[in-house]
């Protein structure tokens, strides 16, 4: 079935119109336009189609039909044009019927961001009109004025031009007024210039060109619902601080716009009438609903929204109709719309009223066991009436016993009375006639109730029952064996659970392995059966044959697995880290693994705390990359005289030196801030980043041979001359070298 709103299916019914005769094109138009009565395009191209034959008749009636709808700029512009060519001809009465419809057109559209032209237009035909004495010049200039300065002030895509004209029309007519009319309007004009900067940018997000379709969840449609919501929030804002009437006109024009795009949005509907409601027009806000129900006939909550409102201003009959639209002739009534106006009859006519309504609602074909628990919820808490609650869900469980909704709502009734013997009989009786399938929560139900109302025995006895009745389906075939997780539903409270969360967790994880264990045992017969046959069936055809995976070594994820168990018929990823001795081995892609092997050129330490880490549970870390982090660290520089308590200066296997950091004290004590700033230069390498570039480690190399000459003349750099790359290398930070 094609789509109605389908926007391809739109331009190819148009563009047809547009090349057929305007009496042939009439129906594409009409047919066009009833689906998608806010697109302001199509409305200008049929009205177009009449203009060009002079069919000033049907021009009129289309005007009428969509100008007010549809707030867009060209529309509105094709309609003065047509306006002023039809009254070009009529002298003095025509000009007035022009000025008019301009006045028309700018009190609706003239606060569009694109409504620039427009503006000149009207002042251009102001001027144009012809003054036959000083005072209807001077009437004229005020006139021209009088729009110039409502233009400059309007945020347009014109508005900088306006200004310009405005400086050098009142130039023209005074120069001593002028000067004191634009510093007057100066400030207002900068204020409007800096509203339109923002505004366009929330103008630039959204597609002017969308047709208003049903929200279908595209990325597209959200992405220009979002703008649009902005762009109504920024108008809110009052950017401009105009007063109250022009900024609420405002923002009505803007959510006007807004429904020509998203017409079949019922928030945006509900969103404008709430507006005008916080506004404190009430009547405004009743044309918005009256409207969005013409254009979402079957939207439900538009109409309790209306109905909500209309109830709340103490309108109760025009409140009653819309309910009674939501009914219609009854046969198509909805069990929501049933219990929503037994309330409504309640709030407004009194418990006689909705009691009669109850009765004939009762015998409705559409008729749910949710009006009789609706019914009597509200006989019971409102009317406070527990006797004729308590025999509506009876009469109600003769129809509906065997629904178990109705059931544990009659329940619930029941234990607010405390009635804990109608309780259990209810159970019962609902039990023995419920199919298992369908008494799968009132088992539930009835053992939270023995939980609470019951001793021990009349708690197990019921989970007893609960598990034979339930091992009859699939669902309760593991029922039957006895688990904690009866212990933890029987000894819960609320959020308090007998257990950890740990607890729970491992329980929950086992009662699914278990049932998954019994699911697959269960399949596994069947299956080789059926492979046996069809193997048989087979013919030599490989392409045919599908291949599927091997699933019987699956086994559910648990990091907390201790080391060695793993995955049968798989490696074990735990386990000692191997010797320095340990050759290098192949990966299944014939790449050559690192060595998980301990560095020779770490120092005697590290090694030895490396060497006494516990067996790594998991995939092992990149030795190097964690080392080169370690390395990477600022580190506590230890004092001179207890330097030779860490360690022997010839187990340092890096060969570097750092006798710098141990620079004898100058006798007049001169260079002791310049030693400390170079110890602060030097203390600090560990923490800085490797060098990637081979030319600056052989730089920084060669600075710090330089350096440990000068200072000590005894350094080793054998790391470096050989130029290895290791961590232990002369750029590591190792202290060593021999100190005299």
């Amino acid at each position: 079935m094609e789509d109605k709103y389908s926007v391809e299916s739109a331009e190819a019914l148009a563009n047809e119109a547009l090349r057929l005769p305007i009496t042939e094109a009439v129906p594409k138009y009409e047919q066009l336009l009833a689906t998608f009565p806010t697109a302001a395009r199509y409305w200008k191209q049929y009205v177009e189609a009449h203009m060009a034959v002079n069919n000033d008749d049907a021009t009129k009636q289309i005007f009428s039909r969509c100008l007010l709808n549809c707030l867009q700029i060209p529309l509105w512009r094709c309609y003065i044009n047509f306006i002023r060519k039809a009254n070009e001809k009529k002298g003095l009465e025509g000009q007035e019927e022009t000025r008019k419809a301009f006045e028309f057109m700018l009190g609706y559209v003239g606060s569009d961001i694109g409504s620039g032209p427009v503006w000149t237009d009207y002042i251009n035909f102001l001027k144009s009109l012809p003054a036959q004495n000083p005072q209807e010049e001077s009437q004229r200039m005020i006139a021209v004025r009088k729009v110039y300065q409502k233009a400059i002030v309007t945020p347009t895509h014109h508005i900088e031009q306006h200004w310009r004209d405005y400086e050098n029309f009142e130039n023209s007519v005074s120069r001593a007024l002028a000067k004191g009319l634009v510093s007057e309007y100066q400030p207002k004009y900068n204020s409007a210039r800096a509203v339109y900067r923002e505004r366009k940018k929330y103008f630039d997000e959204i597609d002017w060109n969308m047709l208003a379709v049903p929200p279908s969840g595209s990325v597209k449609e959200e992405s220009q619902w979002t703008a649009w919501k902005r762009f109504l929030a920024f108008e809110k804002e009052n950017p401009q601080r105009i007063d109250t009437v022009s900024a609420n006109k405002r923002i009505s024009f803007t959510y006007e716009q807004c429904l020509m795009y998203l017409y079949h949005y019922p928030d945006i509907w509900f969103d404008y009438a709430t507006w005008h409601a916080k506004c404190g027009s009430i009547d405004s806000a009743i044309k918005v609903y009256q409207r969005s129900l013409k254009a979402l006939p079957d939207c439900a909550l538009l109409r309790y929204a209306y109905a909500e409102l209309e109830e709340s201003r103490g309108a109760i009959q025009a409140a009653k109709k819309v309910y009674e639209s939501l009914l219609g002739d009854g046969a198509n009534a909805t069990a929501l719309s049933h219990i929503q106006f037994i309330r409504f009859l309640r709030r407004t006519e009194g418990v006689e009223a909705a009691k009669k309504y109850f009765l004939d609602a009762r015998n409705s074909p559409n008729c749910t066991y949710h009006v009789y628990v609706g019914y009597a919820t509200m006989a019971f808490c409102m009317d406070k009436d527990v006797k004729y609650a308590h025999s509506v869900f009876e009469a109600g469980l003769k129809t509906f016993k065997d629904e178990p909704g109705y059931i544990l709502e009659y329940a619930d009734f029941l234990s607010r009375l405390n009635d804990d013997r109608n309780i259990r009989a209810l159970f019962e009786r609902a039990l023995s006639s419920l199919h298992p399938k369908d008494s799968i929560e009132v088992w539930k139900r009835f053992s939270q109730f023995e939980q609470t109302y019951g001793d021990l025995a009349s708690m197990l006895k019921v989970e007893q029952r609960r598990k034979d009745d339930l091992a009859r389906i699939n669902e309760g075939a593991s029922a039957l064996e006895n688990s904690l997780q009866d212990v933890v539903s029987r000894y819960s409270f609320m959020d308090l659970w007998p257990c950890s969360s740990n607890e729970l967790e491992h329980l929950s994880r086992q009662d699914w392995l278990s049932s998954n264990m019994k699911k697959k045992v269960e399949k596994s017969t069947p299956a080789n059966e059926a492979d046996k046959t069809s193997g048989q069936l087979l013919n030599s055809n490989v392409s045919s044959k599908l291949i599927y995976p091997d699933i019987s070594r699956m086994v559910v994820y648990d990091p907390r697995q201790k080391p060695g168990l793993t995955t049968p018929g798989l490696p074990s990823t735990a386990g000692p880290l191997p010797s320095s001795s340990a050759p290098s081995v192949l990966t299944t892609s014939g790449v050559p693994a690192v060595p998980n092997v301990i560095p020779k050129a770490l120092p005697p330490a590290l090694a030895a705390f490396i060497a006494s880490l516990p067996p790594a549970d998991g995939p092992l870390p990149d030795v190097d990359y964690v080392l080169s982090i370690c390395l990477q660290s600022t580190l506590p520089v230890a004092e001179p005289g207890k330097l030779a308590q860490v360690g022997p200066a010839s187990s340092d296997v890096s060969g570097s030196s750092k006798s710098h950091l141990f620079k004898p004290r100058d006798r007049h004590g001169k260079k002791r801030e310049a030693d400390r700033q170079d110890d602060d230069d030097t203390s600090t390498v560990q923490s800085q980043p490797l060098p990637k570039d081979a030319f600056k480690i052989r730089q920084l190399r060669k600075a710090r041979v330089a350096a440990g000459s000068v200072q000590t003349g005894a350094a080793s750099y054998g790391s470096v001359q050989t130029g290895s790359a290791s961590y232990g290398s002369g750029f590591s930070g190792e202290q060593s070298g021999s100190y005299g």
